[in-house]
């Protein structure tokens, strides 16, 4: 992801991306020391550093952006923190006509995403 360049990603990655890691920790398919590692680094990323600026452009929840999701949530048959995440993604999209790609490793949002006209990877 990265590689991509600037991302923008919905405030609630915050949360979800280290639950995520953790979950799979719990479900002994990465070490603690992996969740751990990887839980930082994606901290960093979200915050950047005294040297360096946030990997990611975190857009705050709006009243918008909320019903948005739960309208997602309603079309596409996705979770609450899915329909927002996709939400955020198409009000990035309105405000910035270049947001065109979408990034999440989660089948049923990333085809939600490809139907609302966002290119997905992976």
């Amino acid at each position: 992801m990265r590689r991509l360049g600037p991302l923008v990603v919905s405030c609630l990655a915050r949360v979800e991306v280290p639950a995520a890691l953790w979950r799979k920790q719990r479900l002994e398919e990465i070490s603690g020391e992996d969740a751990e590692l990887l839980s930082a680094a994606f901290v960093t990323d979200y915050r950047g550093t005294g040297e360096e600026d946030p990997r990611f452009t975190a857009m705050a929840l709006t009243e918008a952006i909320l019903a948005a999701g739960a309208e997602a949530c309603a079309v596409h048959g996705l979770r609450a923190y899915d329909g927002i995440q996709l939400a955020a993604a198409v009000a990035a999209r309105g405000a910035d006509p270049g947001c065109t790609r979408f990034v999440c490793f989660d089948a049923e949002l990333s085809a939600a995403a490809g139907r609302t006209g966002f290119d997905t990877t992976p």
